[in-house]
């Protein structure tokens, strides 16, 4: 199979075209500037503890899963921009609930990280399923890599000028929280003015189309284990670098700085490179990766203070190599195997099981954390090979579904795809 060239310009009309592009740039940057320092504004700002800001967090962000089945129901009556901006202006709303919690008072901060966990947990559904309406094929594969790539380049760089910024304090958090809002009030506004909807599939013409959406039960199990690997910069590294092997701080940010620099360099060229593989191959590859960095840092922890970081640091990048090849691979198998009528309800299962391994991660990875390297390094590992034996043996549609017709239509109304009736 060739391999799918990048062309820029082929690569942004893919993604949704320049002002949609704008509009996930913008999001991600003000997301980059909140997100990653929200348990630091309930505890500096609201004077909440950190056992009771953390849990509240959680309790938001497995809440917001809830949202998911509507959302697939939506995106199937033909809505793409609409449910983008709608996932985008629920954040505002918990960012403005954010700002007028007075201090001490934890249910109004629950409300908000309520709002703020369903527009986090709607987007990437609503996300690919534009990308899948808009493009064919490994284009929309590698349009798929670029828009992961730009939403964490604009996450780091917004989560650097909040770090510059922290020195301020708790009027800094909230300075903080309201460009946050404000971002995601101009991105959705942007996503809202592409005005891209698909063509109801209620009565499909295509055969391939007529079935009920795919199971993929082994697939979405192992996508909870495989998710994983995204919280192991975050959570797993820092702990083990700093309370077992006693580093420096710096380590763990050299480490997130590299996963994130990594992932905007290469998520579009890797997927680009695997498109000579089936996208099955590519994901069960993926879960190989992981497993042997998660042996590689089982390998890297004994060999204790001194030599123990470096080592970890540099393992680090065979996950992240891993962590690029299955985010290239894994929604855009799942979009393959969606039938247009059932895209987003697809989609929706999808990202549900997504939501599901980044909840539990934190919980599972501090939990074998104290009972040694061996615990959590080769329980991730062995789950994670298992993940992958499990997506290997699954079965592939014979014929590509065919995609949505959709209407693309700017305020010039210059590009068009197919007629919609309203709705």
């Amino acid at each position: 199979m060739a391999t799918t060239k990048i062309r820029p310009r082929a690569l942004v009309r893919a993604c949704g075209g320049p002002r949609y592009a704008v509009a996930l740039a913008v999001d991600a940057l003000g997301t980059g500037l909140l997100r990653p320092f929200l348990l630091l504004y309930g505890v500096l700002v609201l004077e909440l503890s950190a056992p009771v800001t953390g849990i509240t967090m959680t309790a938001g962000i497995v809440a917001g899963l809830v949202c998911m089945p509507a959302v697939g129901r939506w995106l199937d009556r033909g809505a793409r921009s609409t449910v983008v901006a709608a996932s985008m202006l629920v954040r505002v709303l918990g960012v403005a609930l954010l700002l007028a919690t007075p201090a001490g008072h934890v249910w109004p901060f629950a409300a908000a990280a309520l709002f703020l966990g369903v527009g986090n947990q709607a987007w990437p559904a609503a996300h690919a399923a534009v990308v899948a309406t808009v493009s064919h094929g490994r284009e929309r594969d590698a349009a798929l890599a670029a828009g992961r790539a730009l939403r964490n380049a604009g996450l780091g760089v917004g989560a650097l000028i909040a770090t510059a910024g922290l020195a301020g304090g708790a009027t800094a958090l909230r300075a903080l929280a309201a460009v946050t809002g404000l971002a995601c009030l101009a991105a959705a506004t942007l996503a809202w003015s592409v005005r891209l909807r698909a063509r109801p599939a209620a009565a499909p013409d295509d055969a391939t189309d007529h079935g009920p959406a795919p199971r993929m039960r082994a697939l979405l199990a192992a996508n909870v284990v495989y998710v994983f690997c995204l919280n192991v910069p975050e959570i797993a590294l820092p702990l083990i670098l700093v309370t077992q092997l006693h580093a420096s701080p710096v380590w763990p940010a050299a480490v997130f700085v590299t996963n994130t620099v990594l992932v905007v360099a290469l998520q579009v060229p890797v997927t680009v490179l695997m498109s000579r593989f089936a996208r099955r191959t590519a994901l069960v590859l993926a879960g190989v990766v992981l497993t042997a960095s998660y042996l590689g840092f089982l390998a890297a922890t004994s060999l204790g203070p001194g030599w123990g970081a470096p080592a970890v640091a540099a393992v680090s990048v065979v996950c992240t190599l891993g962590e690029i090849v299955y985010a290239g691979s894994a929604t855009a198998l799942v979009t393959h195997l969606a039938p247009a009528h059932a895209l987003g309800r697809t989609l929706a299962r999808f990202e549900l099981s997504s939501g599901l391994g980044l909840a539990v991660s934190p919980a599972v990875i501090t939990a074998l954390t104290p009972h040694g390297p061996a615990a959590l390094w080769g329980s991730l590992g062995a789950a994670t090979l298992l993940s992958a034996s499990a997506v290997s043996t699954g079965k592939d549609r014979g014929t590509p579904p065919d995609e949505c017709g959709a209407e693309h239509t700017t305020t010039a109304g210059r590009r068009q795809y197919a007629r919609s009736a309203p709705g």
